[in-house]
């Protein structure tokens, strides 16, 4: 009997039919594509996390140009209690010709007064050996000077409000009353060296005022206590002074009075 041959098919065998050989051709694209995905994703995977770190977040807003100035910008503060530096300037308020003329002449009194107090600044005090120091008498009320001429006095109309006690140099003067010395100085305007006194009198404030003092005389300062009869200064020349006398003031209530009579009523 002819042998009768029996090809068995095994799953190792491959499929060399043509429906094997199309199925085969059509695996190998998909495991290509397949493969280009799985490389695609791994990419994407990687550098994703990063971008999205370099890029900040999605939701942040734009940065304007107004921001970012105001972000630079400087910034000074200034004390709220800065205050002006005072001018040094002098002032002049005269506005008449007459005022101006006025101010010119005391500005030149001021200036001859002031180069003369420098000039005996470094000179000792006149003397006052031999003088009393308190003036005779007695009572609320003293005559300045104890020896003197009686000149010119108030009301003569170039403004001359004192009493002119005409007496040499050197001579003498006392504080008129008890009171508080209130200004002393080697020049006061037209007075030269003064000294100026208040004084309550049987309850009646009364200012007296001594003007032309010898320069460095002056024995009492503003704010000190004097005493009727006291010693002040001496007789001299200076300021608005045509000779050696007193210029003696009386004031009452910020009025000038006529010294004269009233030293006459109330001098003891």
């Amino acid at each position: 009997m002819p042998e009768t041959t029996i090809e068995t098919k095994t799953a190792a065998t491959p499929d060399r039919s043509p429906a094997g050989s199309r199925a085969a051709g059509l695996v190998r694209p998909v495991r290509t594509v397949a493969i280009l995905g799985a490389v695609g994703a791994l990419v994407a995977a990687i550098a994703l996390p990063a971008f999205a770190s370099a890029s900040g977040p999605a939701t942040a807003a734009p940065v304007t140009t107004e921001q970012l100035a105001a972000d630079n910008a400087q910034s000074i503060v200034v004390a709220s209690e800065a205050t002006q530096a005072p001018s040094a300037r002098e002032q002049f308020t005269a506005t008449t010709p007459d005022e101006i003329e006025k101010r010119k002449a005391e500005e030149a009194a001021a200036a001859r007064a002031a180069a003369a107090a420098a000039t005996v600044a470094s000179a000792s005090r006149p003397s006052i050996a031999g003088l009393a120091l308190v003036a005779p008498g007695s009572g609320a009320v003293r005559y300045p000077v104890t020896s003197f001429t009686p000149g010119e006095g108030p009301g003569s109309g170039r403004g001359h409000e004192g009493w002119d006690m005409i007496a040499p140099e050197g001579t003498p003067i006392y504080a008129a009353a008890d009171g508080t010395v209130t200004a002393s100085a080697e020049s006061i305007g037209g007075y030269g060296v003064s000294i100026m006194i208040m004084s309550n009198i049987n309850g009646t404030m009364v200012e007296t005022r001594y003007g032309h003092m010898v320069y460095g005389s002056r024995m009492v300062q503003a704010g000190e206590q004097v005493s009727a009869g006291q010693l002040i200064g001496l007789v001299g020349n200076t300021g608005n002074s045509y000779g050696s006398h007193l210029h003696f003031e009386v004031r009452i209530g910020g009025s000038v009075i006529d010294p004269e009579p009233w030293l006459a009523a109330n001098a003891g």
